[in-house]
């Protein structure tokens, strides 16, 4: 191997491995929050990918009917329940957030696709679409079984995450799609020719971290996270309303999953299930971090990166195979340092 070989891997593996990053963070979020093991992360990605790739082919993408539609079976189940605790006053809430919003962004994407608007607001039409998924998904499928356990919720997640990648191959067809790059120029570092997407996606992913890290230190609901993260039945019983932290958990996830496929679209060739295989890289970058460190988690999928990269030229065929096994002595090291314990009851 030379040195240019080896510096370009580098390059490759930070750039993956920034992209994982992202997504441990928020499957750890997610998990510490909720106790639920967010299969169908990845999702999020593959939705943002293709709904961007589409707009800019002036296409109108399938996620605002899943967006519109999900948002309407959601307030079909807040507006039963409150009407059976006869709490009238929550029905215009429900309307407006789960009915009157997401047809808005629909028939604002509708309206848009046509006429090939600016990048940025194509962008942000797709953050529009995809981010509510995150709050929707977690009022049909997770909140009902909000206190069950977490093999249930697992249960539930495989079961979700089956539904989006078909509805995904629905709307979207099996024809992989990439969108245009945010910028064109390349950097040379030495012998190594440097993209400014990879760049770019270096950078976003780092600011979006800091950005979670200040959430989560200096707000208000930042720390309700934390404090539903650490003892569940302990917020509640302080009044942080865990309902409000599952909502908002899912939110960040869904978020953080658009933001990473709307970074990767222009660098890589997406399908209807290709989000499930990154999704799941840093699912293996978070365990890495024992499922309890943010730190940790970050740089457990970094590594996950620059093993990826490296195994592609050395074993290129083995490359997945290679990244997955580090799951085995992972959970056999967590399983003998771990002691069982009982899970909250809440009552």
């Amino acid at each position: 191997m030379t040195s240019d070989i080896f510096l370009w891997l580098v390059q490759d593996g930070v750039t993956n491995g920034a992209i994982y990053a992202l997504l441990a963070l928020a499957l750890l979020l997610v998990f510490t929050v909720t106790r639920v093991i967010f299969v169908p992360q990845g999702e999020f990605i593959t939705f943002a990918a293709l709904s961007l790739a589409m707009l800019e082919a002036g296409r109108v993408p399938g996620t605002i009917y899943i967006l519109a539609f999900g948002g309407l079976a959601a307030a079909a189940i807040e507006t039963f329940v409150a009407t059976r605790e006869r709490a009238w006053r929550r029905l215009p809430h429900i309307a407006l957030l789960y009915v009157v919003l997401p047809l808005a962004v629909a028939a604002a994407v509708w309206w848009a696709a046509p006429r090939r608007l600016e990048h940025w607001m194509l962008v942000l039409l797709v953050l529009a679409m995809v981010v509510p998924l995150g709050p929707i998904v977690y009022r049909i499928a997770y909140q009902p079984l909000a206190s069950a356990s977490v093999l249930v919720l697992f249960i539930v997640s495989m079961a979700v995450h089956y539904v989006l990648t078909g509805l995904s191959l629905v709307f979207f067809g099996g024809e992989g799609l990439r969108s245009r790059p945010f910028w064109d120029a390349k950097f040379s570092l030495g012998v190594v020719t440097i993209t400014a997407q990879s760049v770019w996606v270096v950078v976003a992913s780092a600011l979006l971290i800091l950005a979670l890290w200040y959430l989560f230190e200096r707000t208000v609901y930042g720390k309700a996270l934390r404090a539903t993260a650490m003892n569940r039945v302990g917020a509640r019983i302080v009044g942080i309303p865990t309902v409000l932290t599952g909502h908002l958990s899912f939110l960040l996830a869904a978020f953080i999953g658009a933001f990473s496929g709307i970074l990767i679209s222009p660098i890589t060739t997406l399908y209807y299930d290709t989000g499930f295989l990154i999704g799941l890289k840093g699912f293996v970058g978070a365990l890495l971090g024992g499922m309890a460190s943010y730190p940790l988690a970050a740089a457990g999928s970094l590594a996950v990166g620059l093993l990826e990269s490296f195994s592609s030229f050395w074993a290129s065929a083995y490359k997945e195979t290679i990244v997955f096994t580090l799951i085995i002595p992972m959970l056999v090291w967590l399983s003998l340092r771990s002691h069982h314990v009982e899970e909250e009851k809440e009552e």
